[in-house]
């Protein structure tokens, strides 16, 4: 459950524009840690929502907003994506998802539900996406990060039937560590080398965004 560099990059951006935070009630989906909903709670959103498959995540998320004194406006709930908020809409919804494609989901040190997104990454993700315009409050919006070798394109044709936008915010590189490299599906890896996935010598590179969906709104 230790926060990433994805997570670092998530957060970085919701700080960005706090106003824009400030007030929301605010949903995360593969909660984690908590930490996002923690950053989130003190940037003054509420009431903080969190939902994680395991429940070693949804004790920690848990421990974690009651020790930052966040407990009163804070719920967290375990179960399968959508399914525990059924019915409820959120102001902001955030999701660092595991959206990696790999063909072996046993990296060191992880949990296979904390690690694989399936052969093409989007075991996760598409369900999501699917589910996202009917959880957003009409003026909602969400900030999700999205690797660029799992397609940009194919988000935007789940999302327009919604009536929804994606945007890119914010745009880097980062590192795939070789046992990840090792395990990632070779059609992808095949496809994206010199495209989102940048190679030197034995060390490698993906582009990860940072979006933002709405309704409405230019596409960028």
């Amino acid at each position: 459950m230790r926060p990433s560099e994805y997570t670092a990059a998530l957060i970085q951006v919701l700080r960005a524009e706090p106003d824009r935070v400030r007030g929301c009630s605010a949903l995360e989906m593969g909660s984690g840690s908590g930490v996002v909903l923690a950053a989130l709670g003190a940037l003054g959103a509420t009431p903080l929502c969190g939902i994680d498959i395991e429940g070693a995540a949804v004790d920690a998320g848990a421990r974690l907003l009651g020790d930052l004194g966040q407990a009163a406006t804070a719920e967290f709930l375990r179960g399968d994506k959508w399914q525990p908020v059924a019915g409820r809409r959120f102001d902001l919804i955030v999701a660092n998802l595991p959206h990696f494609p790999l063909e072996r989901p046993d990296l060191p040190g992880r949990l296979p539900t904390w690690s694989a997104g399936g052969a093409d990454g989007r075991l996760l993700l598409d369900p999501f996406l699917a589910g996202l315009g009917g959880h957003l409050t009409p003026d909602g919006r969400a900030v999700i990060t999205h690797n660029g070798f799992v397609g940009i394109g194919r988000s935007r044709e789940l999302l327009a039937p919604q009536g929804l936008n994606l945007r890119l915010v914010d745009s880097t590189l980062v590192y795939i560590p070789a046992e990840k490299l090792e395990r990632m599906a070779a059609a992808v890896l095949l496809a994206e080398t010199d495209r989102t996935i940048h190679c030197y010598g034995p060390y490698a590179f993906g582009e990860m965004h940072i979006v933002e969906i709405s309704r409405g709104g230019a596409v960028i």
